[in-house]
């Protein structure tokens, strides 16, 4: 008796394993029946199918990243840019996704990068390289989501996001392309050279000039100081002499004598009746 229970049980057990199928959160499902579509509302739960007689599959709902080769496309200065962008996109319709891609993601990423290399072809052609690497780069970006969203919508699928990772040259032109910026700023540093030398100059000739103006008002205010100083000294030796000029004499005479006599080896050779030595021969003289 236990064995037939037993084997009763696996049976249910291998019968459940095959009939009821389970569908996830991040999951929707399609039910086939003799290959043709039975049902695609399903919601999170559990499920019965009918062995061999219908099938089920399953896609993935979650936010999905969509990357392929760097295109190269053409500017409407015509010139090439080489362009790596990334999709990021959902499947929110799963009967019309599988209808036109057979549920191959493959084909459903080969078909909507075409729509998306049209959008970008075409908007890149009406820009220069400057708008579609600075300044229009996210308008380019909503206009290509926009076109591929409709894209998507046909294929059951919604696009959340299209991004451009990366905008290149060419290799074959790039190195024009930089010797050009090289010199463009060499030119550049050159004018900023030019004006700080000219602006040195100038500043140079001004403290320069400074210079000369300050030492000559210096010069004309110690000329005129000395004019005055030795004026003055004048005026105090012609009063001093005026008041006495015998004494003024034999004063001046003895810082002669002092100065002419104040190494033992001098010699002079005078005449002795000379007026330097007025005052040894008649020191009487008043």
């Amino acid at each position: 008796m236990l064995p037939r229970i037993v084997i009763a049980l696996a049976i249910l057990v291998g019968l459940a394993s095959v009939s009821l199928f389970r569908v996830y959160e991040q999951e929707r499902a399609i039910l086939f029946q003799l290959g043709k579509i039975q049902r695609s509302d399903f919601t999170p739960g559990l499920y019965f199918k009918i062995p061999v007689y219908q099938n089920v599959e399953k896609f993935d709902i979650r936010l999905q990243t969509l990357e392929t080769e760097p295109q190269r496309f053409l500017t409407g200065e015509k010139k090439d840019v080489i362009v790596d962008s990334f999709v990021r996109y959902r499947v929110n319709d799963v009967e019309k996704y599988y209808k036109s891609t057979g549920g191959d993601a493959r084909r459903a990423g080969i078909l909507l990068y075409q729509k998306i290399n049209d959008g970008l072809r075409s908007e890149f052609g009406k820009r220069t390289v400057q708008e579609v690497v600075s300044g229009e780069r996210g308008t380019i970006m909503d206009i290509v989501t926009k076109t591929a969203d409709d894209r998507g919508e046909e294929l059951g699928m919604q696009i959340v996001d299209v991004r451009l990772k990366r905008i290149d040259l060419p290799e074959e032109v790039s190195q024009n392309v930089y010797e050009r910026m090289r010199s463009e700023r060499a030119r550049v540093a050159r004018e900023f050279r030019a004006r700080g030398e000219k602006t040195a100059i100038t500043i140079k000739a001004d403290a320069d000039r400074s210079r000369t103006v300050v030492a000559a008002n210096a010069y004309r205010d110690a000329e005129t100081l000395r004019g005055t100083g030795d004026a003055g000294a004048a005026k105090i030796y012609a009063d001093a002499y005026n008041k006495n000029r015998e004494f003024y004499d034999f004063y001046r005479s003895l810082n002669a004598y002092k100065s002419s006599f104040r190494s033992g080896g001098d010699v002079f050779l005078l005449d002795p009746d000379s007026d330097f030595f007025k005052y040894f021969s008649n020191p009487g003289v008043r």
